[in-house]
């Protein structure tokens, strides 16, 4: 490429650059848009221009989401739903395109864990299938429910929100969870895949351990802090802010070529090979004779 052409592409790029992270007139479906991560994504769509469908199972937790929600600027609906049943999340996705036209943004949000950290073998032996219900199911249901719409009007992007427990093996017990997420990223790299040439992105999320209100108790009773902070080479949990971007990019034409990726936003969890959960021995031997960085 030419310096003038590659000028002249730069110039056309970096002038549209706010306008390709905008959502500005469109619109968006939140599950488990109640309280946590969903109420976050909710507000940070409605903060940056879109028009929100909400959803979960709490009417009254809903109604306190629309309030922060239209407090932005967006107009907002409610609709109750279940994600486990299908029927319900086909009604949230037509209240979309009746309320507002069409759909352009799924955020399938909503989930369940187990925080009782049990080991597997005097786990429930059905336990883990109500996580695979509402973590797998109710996220394919989510999709299944706002393809049709997204393929008709040849274009959308469906947000599923994945985790690192999903991505390999480890000794966090919750055997129900990790093979739940382990599906939503092959859902996601799968249907990525089928409905690319059709106009419709599919891509997850994939968070580390966040702070927020249904995960709150565990770092601060639990001495949970202490063990993210050492398997995370960010040496830290996560935050919202951290989140706010991503989930813009994937929601905006900032990602137009982007489908059936799993992005992490983890710390650097995912990008170790058994990260040190106490001080590597090689930070303290033979420290006396060790080499010193000389100062700039």
């Amino acid at each position: 490429m030419t310096e003038d052409v590659l000028d002249r592409v730069l110039d056309r790029v970096l002038d549209g650059a706010a306008s390709r992270f905008s959502v500005a007139g469109k619109v968006a479906v939140v599950t488990g848009a109640s309280y946590g991560l969903g109420q976050l994504f909710a507000q940070t769509l409605a903060a940056a221009g879109a028009d929100l469908v909400l959803t979960a199972r709490s009417a009254d937790k809903l109604e306190e989401t629309k309030k922060l929600v239209e407090a932005r600027g967006a107009r907002a609906r409610t609709v109750t739903a279940d994600v486990r049943v299908y029927e319900q999340l086909e009604a949230v996705t037509q209240a979309a395109v009746d309320e507002f036209g069409g759909i352009d943004v799924m955020v399938n949000n909503a989930g369940i864990g187990d925080p009782r950290g049990l080991h597997s073998e005097i786990l429930e032996p059905e336990k883990p299938k109500e996580e695979i219900e509402t973590d797998l199911v109710g996220t394919w249901y989510g999709m299944r429910a706002a393809a049709p719409h997204m393929l008709r009007q040849g274009s959308g992007s469906i947000i599923n929100i994945s985790s690192i427990l999903g991505m390999g093996g480890h000794e966090h017990r919750t055997p129900g969870y990790v093979a739940a997420k382990a599906g939503v990223n092959m859902l996601t790299r799968s249907l990525g895949c089928e409905w690319a040439d059709r106009g419709v992105r599919v891509n997850a999320l994939a968070p580390n351990y966040f702070l927020s209100e249904s995960t709150r108790w565990m770092f601060e009773q639990s001495g949970m802090d202490e063990w993210v902070r050492s398997r995370t080479p960010m040496r830290r949990a996560g935050s919202n802010e951290d989140l706010v971007g991503p989930l813009l990019f994937l929601a905006s034409d900032a990602s137009s070529y982007v489908t059936g990726a799993v992005i992490p936003v983890d710390g650097g969890w995912s990008a170790s090979a058994g990260y040190a959960q106490q001080t590597p021995p090689f930070d303290s031997w033979d420290e006396a004779n060790r080499p010193i960085l000389p100062e700039a």
